[in-house]
């Protein structure tokens, strides 16, 4: 038997495919082909009460889809694209908290030596208190 996911996924794609259908009926839209066009109208509506339906399944309820993936929907874009983009984001992200990191290392570094150099008994005092015994040459 197949899970409630691959449920609404199979209900899915044909609510797609029913969509993608009427939409090539309508742009070229012929008084013949009025039947047709509520045949599909109303599997669209049978294919939406079908997803209702599984809605309330357990497998189905803990599925969380971020709002984002929706605006990709809305604007024309693939979701399956939005997890490259949020890895790619990520990465950059990284990349620059990166930089910011070696950067107070460096300013840490640096700072320690000037300190040293004007406040050498304070700064001796200063890492006895914390623990690090090493003086600065």
């Amino acid at each position: 038997m197949a899970s409630s996911l691959e449920n609404l996924e199979t209900q899915l794609e044909l609510f797609i495919e029913n969509v993608r259908q009427i939409r090539i009926i309508v742009s070229d839209f012929q008084p013949q082909g009025q039947s047709v066009l509520n045949q599909k109208i109303q599997s669209l509506v049978q294919g939406l009460q079908e997803v209702d339906k599984l809605k309330n399944q357990p497998q189905v309820q803990d599925v969380h889809v971020p709002l984002e993936v929706f605006d990709y929907i809305d604007s024309g874009r693939n979701p399956q694209l939005y997890t490259k983009d949020c890895i790619e984001k990520a990465l950059t992200k990284n990349e620059q908290v990166k930089g910011k990191i070696d950067a107070y290392r460096k300013f840490k570094a640096h700072l320690l030596v000037e300190l040293n150099n004007s406040f050498p008994n304070e700064l001796n005092k200063y890492r006895a208190i914390r623990g690090d015994e090493r003086p600065m040459a």
